[in-house]
């Protein structure tokens, strides 16, 4: 819902393609959403291998401290279900297209909307912080979930350069 009322500010026309979709975004700007864990979203496992080669995120195992950890640049990000998520989200456009890729990879379907509902709530604020709004790449910190569900959510750090392998 927070994907359609932000495309519907922003006056887009929407399509909807699966988590397997092939080939290039083009001239539409894609909002790809979902982790890859488990081949959850094939998609998002190709959008980290081939432009955030300084992602990784963790499968899932619950007898492992790290699974499904979002590692950038070394730092890993734990999983802590209902206490403490996070979302990496990163804005790219592939050299074979003239719109961007907004990517939103949480650990949870929960930490994928608290995600893009404070982006929509907080960008402004949040563009102030980032090196450039044209590239980048941003972990979003959701906390107290049993207790605020999506809405207590902030901008953990900015991870441009460690995710884009620069």
């Amino acid at each position: 819902m927070e994907l359609t009322l932000l495309a519907g500010e922003l006056g887009c026309h929407v399509s909807v393609e699966s988590g397997n979709f092939r080939g290039s975004n083009r001239d539409r700007t894609e909002f790809c959403v979902g982790g890859p864990a488990g081949g959850a979203n094939i998609r998002t496992g190709g959008h980290l291998a081939a432009h955030l080669p300084g992602v990784v995120v963790h499968p899932y195992d619950d007898t492992r401290p790290d699974s499904v950890a979002i590692e950038v640049g070394g730092e890993k990000y734990l999983f802590d279900r209902g206490n403490q998520e996070h979302a990496l989200v990163a804005k790219f456009t592939p050299q074979e297209s003239v719109c961007p890729i907004f990517l939103v990879a949480g650990q949870t379907s929960v930490a994928n909307l608290a995600a893009i509902h404070f982006l929509r709530r907080e960008y402004a604020q949040v563009a102030k912080q980032l090196s450039s709004v044209e590239r980048f790449c941003v972990l979003i910190k959701v906390s107290d979930i049993e207790t605020y569900d999506h809405y207590r959510a902030e901008l953990e750090c900015e991870v441009t350069a460690a995710a884009f392998g620069e």
